[in-house]
C-alpha cells in the first residue's frame, strides 16, 4: 500500500500524524471520497478479504466498496500511521427489532485519549468518529449519535433526529478481531439471496450538504435536509449517473 496515494485518494491534505485531529480528519475525507457500494457483487466479482485487493479496488481503481473491504483498508491504514487500532465485530439492526449475527459488519476501534467508534463502511452512518463515552449524546451534521449498554458484554449505537427519539443502529463487543474472522459472513453477505447485498444495487457517499445514492435504478439525492427522488430509463442512464455522482466507471 502506498500511503500518499491513499490519501490522495480521500482528498487528505498535510502529513497525517497519529491524532486525534486527524482521526476526524482522515474518517471525514474518506466518508466524502469513497462511496459506500456492491457493484461487483451484481458483476459476478467475487469478493475475496484480501488487503492488497483492497487497495487496487478502491485506491487504484477509484472505486468503492462494503465494509469488509472499506474498513479492512481503512485499517490498514490508520495502522501505517500509528494509530492503535483494532477490529471488531458487529451485529446490525434489522427490520425485526434484532440484531443480525456476529461479523455481519466490521468496524474499528481506537485507542486514542480514551476509544473512538471508527466506521467508513456502513453506508448511511456517522461522518465523524464516535468517543465511546456510554449515554453520552454526540451530535454532528442532522443527527445525534449515543453509545449505550445493551444485553451482556454488548454495547449499542443508536441514532436520533431530534436527540429524544433513538433508532438502533448496531450493537458490538470491544474484542478486537482479525481480517480472516469475516470470511464466512463475507461469502454469506455477497452470495445469499436473502442479503441485502445480493437484492439490489446500491451506491451511496456523502457530501457536506447531504448524501447521494443510487438503489438500482432509483436516483436519491439529499441536500440540507431535501430530498429528491429519479426513476432512471435504463442502464445506460445508470452508468450515467454512477459517474456523475459516484466518479465511478464500470
Amino acid at each position: 500500500m502506498e500511503t500518499n496515494k491513499y490519501l490522495q485518494r480521500i482528498g487528505f491534505a498535510g502529513n497525517p500524524r497519529p491524532d486525534l485531529d486527524t482521526l476526524i480528519e482522515l474518517h471525514r475525507t474518506h466518508l466524502f471520497s469513497v462511496p459506500f457500494e456492491n457493484l461487483d457483487i451484481h458483476l459476478g466479482k467475487e469478493i475475496i478479504l484480501d488487503t492488497n485487493r483492497f487497495y487496487d479496488k478502491i485506491v487504484l481503481n477509484n472505486r468503492g466498496g462494503f465494509c469488509y473491504e472499506l474498513n479492512g483498508l481503512f485499517y490498514e491504514l490508520l495502522t501505517v500511521i500509528g494509530y492503535n487500532v483494532k477490529m471488531i465485530s458487529v451485529r446490525v439492526a434489522n427490520s425485526k427489532g434484532g440484531f443480525g449475527p456476529d461479523f455481519d459488519h466490521i468496524a474499528l476501534i481506537v485507542k486514542l485519549e480514551g476509544e473512538w467508534l471508527v466506521d467508513v463502511g456502513f453506508g448511511d452512518s456517522f461522518i465523524l468518529p464516535i468517543k465511546l463515552e456510554l449515554d453520552l449524546p454526540q451530535p454532528q451534521y442532522e443527527y445525534v449519535y449515543k453509545i449505550v449498554n445493551h444485553e451482556e458484554e454488548y454495547l449499542k449505537l443508536a441514532r436520533s433526529l431530534d436527540g429524544k427519539e433513538f433508532n438502533d443502529q448496531y450493537i458490538f463487543t470491544k474484542k478486537e478481531r482479525a481480517l480472516d474472522e469475516y470470511t464466512e459472513m463475507c461469502i454469506h453477505n455477497q452470495t445469499s439471496p436473502k442479503t441485502m447485498f445480493t437484492q439490489k444495487r446500491i451506491c451511496t457517499l456523502a457530501n457536506e450538504e447531504g448524501r447521494a445514492t443510487l438503489s438500482d435504478l432509483k436516483l436519491i439525492v439529499t441536500k440540507n435536509g431535501n430530498k429528491s427522488e429519479t426513476i432512471l430509463k435504463d442502464e445506460d442512464e445508470f452508468k450515467l449517473n454512477l459517474q456523475k455522482y459516484f466518479n465511478i466507471t464500470i
